[in-house]
């Protein structure tokens, strides 16, 4: 009789980056092998390393409710503003693969330190702001501090916790994880509606100082004897190709920038061919190509791709689209919003539920067309929409997408040995932060192409719902990926039996 597996740490720390709340609650476990005996702190830990969580969610949750307003002091268009969330993005996809490797060499303590003043000092800069060119380069900063935290906190609760001991530690961990999404929307909306938007950073300083001394207090600084070689070469490949990519398609939206879109696409392509024919069968390569040949991961890093798509124009669009839109305040916004943080707490029960029912390749099928059809009844809000409604059809659409990425992001680690791990979470983190900033990409460039269409000047709702719809057009095309997953995939992680061994057309397609 088949049992559920539990899942590692590393697909809960997926499901923070995706911005979910993580239904870990009976599905928490760690391939990785920790100490023999706890220490006697080891819940205080985890709760500094949660602390340091909980400043970076409701950072990334409270600041898409202020950009309406940050673009009438910085005077640009609104949906201009998206550089100032693609460049943090961006910085994350470009430093989490190197953050184990630095941790491994220089000490999980120095590089969680490290990680938490970047935070710090990047917050500073943003509150200080006074162009979009210098929100970009804090926020990206932010980033880098960012990028590192998470991973290496990860590390540092690996490394401090007896397996035995994990779920309780887990479960002070997973705190700010339920509580940030949900803080952070109406937060935001007070903040911008009844002082400053420059709060929404300054609120980062004290607890960043705290967990600054704490963490040089109460952890220790673990390293590995023989760290290996940092892929410096492929580091800088596979930043600059992200980077001039991301940018590049950035500056598509931009009126008068298609020359240098162009040109920054072109680099980012070439650097991107560049890394891929030094990483093909290279042994340490920061970004492992070679995991790719597991089908399940490749499935998994494929169509959750395509689904974060969605997931990251939302926190863009629906911002946006409710106050320059619908004529919203900052503060009815963020209550408004907050019910995608809901609906994902809601899922938080059902998910191995499910997943037990129907497997993972049913499950993901069907619950990947509800959830981004959910996303584009959202393109239907107006005016004449009551709040409530607007309110229930965003709980839906959080909760339908959180089970979706939970399912990817437990699946994804199904075929992947101990020894691969981390590269696997590497791997799979810089392609979910890629495609989360490709979204807001998307969505920019489609409103701005929407207005160009209706010869509208600043955008409107109309403009909004056709920006709803391309992105998720694009995130339904997931379903084709979606069907190529094995019946049985994950069933030793879900406990799902089926009654027909996956036939071997299906293998062979995966």
């Amino acid at each position: 009789m088949l049992r559920p597996r539990r899942r590692g740490i590393a697909s809960v720390n997926a499901e923070v980056r995706d911005g979910i709340v993580p239904a870990a609650g009976a599905l928490a476990k760690t391939r990785d092998e920790g100490p023999a005996e706890s220490g006697a702190n080891y819940r205080f830990i985890a709760l500094i390393i949660a602390s340091a969580l909980f400043m970076e969610f409701v950072d990334a949750t409270v600041l898409a409710t202020a950009l309406p307003t940050m673009a009438k002091d910085f005077s640009v268009r609104p949906q201009e503003m998206s550089v100032a969330l693609t460049s943090y993005l961006l910085a994350l996809a470009i430093f989490i693969p190197a953050s184990g490797s630095l941790a491994d060499r220089f000490g999980s303590r120095t590089i969680f330190r490290s990680a938490i003043l970047l935070f710090v000092l990047g917050s500073l800069a943003c509150g200080q702001s006074r162009s979009l060119e210098m929100i970009v380069v804090s926020r990206f900063v932010q980033g880098m501090g960012g990028a590192m935290m998470i991973p290496v906190g990860r590390l540092v609760l690996l490394r401090s916790v007896a397996k035995r001991d994990m779920v309780n530690a887990m479960s002070w961990l997973l705190v700010p994880a339920l509580i940030g999404p949900i803080l952070g929307p109406p937060l935001g909306g007070f903040i911008v509606t009844y002082l400053d938007w420059r709060w929404i950073f300054y609120i980062n300083l004290p607890m960043g100082i705290l967990g600054f001394w704490l963490v040089g207090r109460y952890i220790a600084n673990i390293r590995e004897d023989d760290p290996g070689r940092f892929d410096t070469p492929g580091f800088i490949l596979s930043g600059l190709s992200l980077g001039c990519l991301l940018f590049g398609f950035e500056m598509v939206s931009r009126p008068g920038e298609g020359a240098m879109a162009a040109i920054l696409v072109g680099i980012g392509l070439t650097a991107g061919i560049l890394y891929i024919r030094h990483a093909r069968d290279r042994e340490g390569a920061i970004l492992d190509l070679g995991l790719l040949r597991d089908p399940t991961f490749r499935l998994s890093v494929i169509a959750g791709s395509i689904t974060r798509i969605t997931q990251g124009a939302q926190p863009f669009l629906l911002p946006l689209m409710m106050q320059v839109g619908l004529g919203f305040t900052a503060a009815k916004s963020g209550t408004i919003t907050v019910a995608t943080a809901i609906g994902s707490l809601a899922m938080k029960s059902f998910a191995q539920r499910v997943l037990r029912r129907f497997g993972f390749r049913r499950a993901l099928i069907w619950n990947g067309i509800i959830a981004t059809g959910g996303y584009a009844v959202c393109g239907l809000f107006g005016p004449a929409w009551p709040t409530w409604a607007m309110f229930a059809v965003l709980v839906l659409c959080g909760f339908f997408m959180s089970f979706q990425f939970t399912a990817y992001n437990t699946i994804a680690y199904d075929g992947v040995d101990k020894q691969h791990m981390s590269r696997a979470t590497a791997f799979y983190s810089t392609f979910q932060q890629l495609m989360l900033s490709l979204g807001i990409c998307v969505a920019a460039m489609a409103l701005h192409l929407a207005m160009l269409a209706n010869g509208n000047s600043a955008p409107t709702s109309r403009d909004f719902s056709v920006a709803f719809w391309v992105v998720t057009a694009i995130s339904l095309t997931a379903t084709f990926w979606n069907l190529r997953f094995a019946s049985d995939a994950g069933a030793e992680i879900s406990g799902h039996a089926e009654e027909t061994e996956a036939s071997p057309e299906q293998r062979s397609a995966a």
